[in-house]
């Protein structure tokens, strides 16, 4: 006659996986994503009269993606590649060019003077864009914002702006903001 295999005794199986389910979910750290940082606007009150603020044109660079996803800058269409080293170009001012932004000039916490642009960038979307392109529109922008910033953090530190101590980071972020403002999408239909 055959032998009866015995049988495992699983009772405590389900105790000791719940024991490591729960070991792992409280020791394990989650990567939580993050959205693309801008400033918006605060709400409207509507019992608060709106001022008019006149903004010098040569300190707005703007920045128009249409249905057909394609770029117009300052009424000029360029490709997504030239959209980084022209906001490049527009936020350093490295020639103090008459048709870019202004300077001002403000001490800074461990660089000392520094010409800080006024320089904003204005960017409006079609309501059709494409996902895909309004990400790669926020990238190229940032870039250039990210590379002014390796720049200066070299000339003043020696290091790039990713290895500095947070103290020096916000130093740099001051002497180069990312002034970018988004603007409510609308309708360009084609133009």
């Amino acid at each position: 006659m055959a032998r009866k295999t015995p049988g495992l005794n699983t009772a405590s199986s389900a105790d000791i996986a719940f024991l490591l389910l729960t070991f792992f979910l409280l020791t394990s750290s989650i990567n939580t994503e993050q959205g693309i940082p801008r400033r918006l606007p605060p709400p409207k009150d509507p019992n608060v009269k709106e001022e008019q603020v006149d903004i010098n044109k040569r300190n707005v660079l703007t920045v128009r993606v249409n249905f057909n996803d394609a770029i117009m800058v300052n009424s000029e269409i360029i490709n997504i590649n030239e959209l980084k080293d022209v906001a490049k170009n527009f936020l350093a001012n490295p020639t103090n060019d008459p048709d870019l932004p202004m300077k001002e000039s403000k001490d800074i916490e461990g660089i000392g003077d520094f010409a800080v642009s006024k320089g904003v960038i204005s960017l409006t979307n079609d309501q059709s864009t494409t996902y895909n392109m309004y990400v790669q529109v926020q990238n190229e922008l940032q870039r250039a914002i990210n590379e002014l910033r390796d720049q200066t953090s070299m000339n003043y530190f020696g290091k790039k702006y990713d290895n500095l101590d947070t103290a020096l980071q916000k130093s740099i972020q001051k002497a180069i903001p990312a002034n970018i403002s988004e603007a409510k999408s609308k309708d360009y239909g084609g133009n």
